[in-house]
């Protein structure tokens, strides 16, 4: 990349929680957040909110009226981005740009929309602005006053990714000097479910660990479904106050041969890690965060890619997935969370699935990878 591009602010509310102190300590603990909801007419294995992250939803939600018709995806955002606008020491009011996107959007705002529709055969006024894809960036510049542009976009389930390519190409190109980037999603209603069933690739099992992602050797697949939002600030050159640097960047996109596969050796990945990696020796990546949302065919052709790129001298590989679940158009930012959290801390987070020895390695550049439907692959070098 020819300019660096700092990360000065990272915020989430996910079922980690919502704080850097509490989500650190939930991953040095081998627990998973899953929960059960009843969901699609059963019993489901999600990964939701703890109580005090849904009180603190809820309190924002109380603070302008207007917020009271809004979908969780929307109030996740707020939330997260309140914050992370507070740690970057940016100015409410000021004319930074904002990208937050959603895979799916106000799902269970639409849901209940539609369901009352059949059955009065009447839509309520707000019905349609309330569920627009554009909701969410839109509310939180109202909600942070901001003045400056705000996109908002659905590129699957690398959507968070996206907003941060997006970001930084502002930045990079002079029309802006920061940017707000991310990604939420409230998925957890009976229709998302129903849709993860009927291909096959939600989870089954009633083990410890349901969701087994970068199990290389499952024989089922074991997607489970998580909600919340993360963001991140962005700003042009090396800041005093980085909580970590943007080293490379990289993107591809495979052409479609299935609606929801990639090829075997995840070609979309071998270029998009090639891109972000083109000015790094391949030995100075000591970890990569990886997409692997514990379905079969996902976590095994990612890893194939990043066999055929890296060869016998693999980094250490994880992914956060067995322990909060697929949180489709926001995990991609929460996986960069994840990075961010083992570079600070110099530290490793493993998966229960995959070993490596970890014991003697240094934690100073780290890969994110993530993927959505179709093969639209993003990876991110990260530094401090």
């Amino acid at each position: 990349m020819s300019q660096i591009i700092s990360i000065t602010a990272l915020s989430s509310i996910s079922p980690l929680g919502n704080d850097p102190k509490t989500i650190w300590e939930n991953y040095q603990h081998p627990n998973t957040c899953f929960s059960e909801q009843f969901l699609d007419h059963q019993n489901t294995c999600v990964a939701a909110l703890n109580s005090a992250s849904q009180q603190e939803v809820l309190a924002l939600q109380q603070t302008d009226i207007k917020y009271k018709s809004l979908d969780k995806s929307v109030l996740y955002a707020m939330v997260a981005a309140r914050k992370a606008m507070a740690q970057a020491g940016w100015e409410k009011g000021g004319s930074f740009g904002i990208n937050i996107g959603s895979s799916r959007g106000a799902t269970d705002l639409f849901e209940k929309h539609f369901q009352e529709y059949l059955t009065t055969g009447k839509a309520q006024t707000l019905a349609s602005p309330t569920t627009t894809l554009g909701n969410i960036s839109s509310w939180v510049a109202h909600d942070l006053q901001t003045t400056g542009p705000e996109i908002s976009h659905s590129i699957t389930c690398s959507t968070a990714l996206h907003a941060l390519l997006n970001g930084v190409a502002w930045l990079r190109a002079g029309m802006a000097n920061q940017f707000l980037v991310g990604g939420s999603e409230a998925p957890l209603t009976d229709f998302t479910i129903g849709q993860m069933r009927a291909l096959k690739i939600y989870t089954q099992s009633k083990e410890e660990y349901p969701n087994r992602a970068l199990d290389l050797d499952k024989k089922q697949n074991t997607m489970v479904l998580g909600e919340g939002a993360a963001v991140c600030c962005l700003e042009l050159g090396k800041k005093e106050n980085a909580l970590a640097f943007i080293e490379g960047i990289g993107y591809a996109t495979e052409i479609l041969e299935h609606n929801i596969s990639i090829s075997a050796e995840a070609i979309c990945f071998q270029k998009s890690m090639t891109m972000a990696l083109q000015n790094t020796p391949l030995s100075e990546v000591d970890a990569i965060v990886m997409h692997a949302p514990g379905t079969i065919k996902g976590d095994l052709t990612e890893y194939r890619a990043i066999e055929k790129l890296f060869g016998k001298q693999l980094p250490l590989l994880t992914t956060n997935k067995w322990k909060i679940g697929h949180t489709f158009g926001a995990s991609g930012i929460l996986s960069v969370e994840m990075a961010i959290l083992m570079l600070q801390h110099n530290q490793f987070i493993s998966t229960p699935f995959f070993n490596q020895n970890s014991d003697s390695r240094t934690i100073r550049k780290v890969l994110v990878n993530a993927v959505g439907f179709g093969g639209n692959a993003v990876s991110v070098l990260l530094s401090l």
